[in-house]
């Protein structure tokens, strides 16, 4: 009980998920969606969480046609697991599971590539006219700035109703700037090279990418496995939450980033997405979502910052040092921070797909 009072300090959606249990049983799926669920979400690897299967194209066929006359989205993670080939010695322990290169020839960009080749199979069905016309999918955290991109985009002029996003570590990282061992950096698609990075950067800029999103990963120390640095069989995720605003805003200066794109990337496209007619904005009879803070200001991620996070040691963003200090958070026009301190009481709202 306590979690869900601390929780609605802000106001709160939840997703569906789409399984292989439930993606030909329409009924099944209908309840979620009736009971006010924002939209789906689905993993085409294996998910790192025994209740939550994989899902192959059929499956994501299914949640389409479901999800179409309800208007609402499908969040997909597109991997497809692929043979290594010449790299299964990796797996073999002829490299080094503390190197991060050994980590990144495991999950290649092939296997992105693989997953949106898979999907464009079925999100045809999505284009007007369409068997799920009505109906959107939604790439979750791409990682991949070259084929998966292209045929994105040639997915959305062709019509189909797809949209794309990526998140602040692989715009702040780069594959070749990780040290070995140090795990915090594991996640999956993984951090790519420094060129992948850069594209990543001109296709947010150029309109290509359409938003952005955490992807934050929350978990406990001992998963990381600091003490061995191994890769390998770490918990995957990037402990993020708290440092999106000011780490998208530090490493966009250098790409002539406005505010207005900052506000678009994390406010107006996923309120859109979500089917939040009333947030994403700030204007008469919207929510008073709103965030108050000095962008010049540097901070520090050190153990002298205020970091609120449960567990700050497993961020790879610690020890950076970041333009924008987060003043005052509202939320619906309350007021829930200030100057590091929260509301005593929760003020949010648990928000319902209509």
């Amino acid at each position: 009980m306590f979690s869900i009072y601390y929780q609605l300090l802000l106001s709160t959606g939840f997703w569906g998920g789409l399984v292989p249990e439930n993606a030909f049983n329409a009924t099944s799926l209908e309840r979620l969606l009736k009971a006010g669920v924002l939209g789906l979400k689905s993993f085409m690897c294996p998910s790192g969480i025994n209740d939550f299967p994989m899902t192959n194209s059929s499956h994501i066929k299914e949640g389409l046609h479901a999800l179409a006359k309800f208007k609402r989205p499908l969040l997909v993670h597109a991997e497809v697991q692929q043979e290594l080939g010449g790299e299964l010695e990796t797996m073999n322990g002829a490299d080094n599971a503390r190197s991060y290169s050994t980590y990144l020839k495991t999950r290649p960009s092939s296997w992105e590539q693989a997953a949106v080749r898979e999907l464009l199979t079925v999100t045809k069905d999505t284009r007007n006219g369409g068997p799920a016309e009505g109906a959107h999918l939604h790439i979750v955290h791409l990682a991949d700035a070259r084929s998966s991109l292209e045929l994105i985009k040639e997915a959305k002029v062709s019509g189909d109703s797809v949209t794309v996003e990526t998140c602040p570590h692989y715009l702040a990282f780069s594959a070749e700037e990780i040290p070995d061992g140090d795990t915090r950096f594991k996640c999956a698609p993984p951090i790519r090279d420094a060129e992948n990075k850069e594209k990543l950067w001109k296709a947010l800029m150029d309109g290509d990418i359409d938003m952005l999103s955490s992807d934050h990963s929350p978990t406990v120390p001992e998963l990381k496995l600091f003490n061995d640095g191994d890769f390998l069989r770490a918990w995957g995720g990037i402990s993020s939450l708290q440092f999106v605003l000011p780490v998208t805003w530090s490493y966009g200066l250098k790409y002539g980033i406005s505010l207005n794109q900052l506000a678009s990337w994390w406010s107006e496209k996923p309120a859109k997405l979500a089917g939040q007619d009333l947030k994403g904005a700030i204007a008469v009879g919207y929510h008073a979502d709103i965030v108050v803070w000095e962008p010049e200001v540097e901070i520090e991620l050190d153990d002298n910052h205020p970091i609120y996070i449960k567990h700050p040691k497993i961020s790879a963003y610690m020890g950076s040092k970041l333009s924008g200090k987060v003043l005052a958070t509202f939320v619906q026009g309350n007021l829930v921070f200030k100057e590091g301190k929260h509301a005593p009481a929760a003020c949010g709202a648990t928000i319902l797909a209509t």
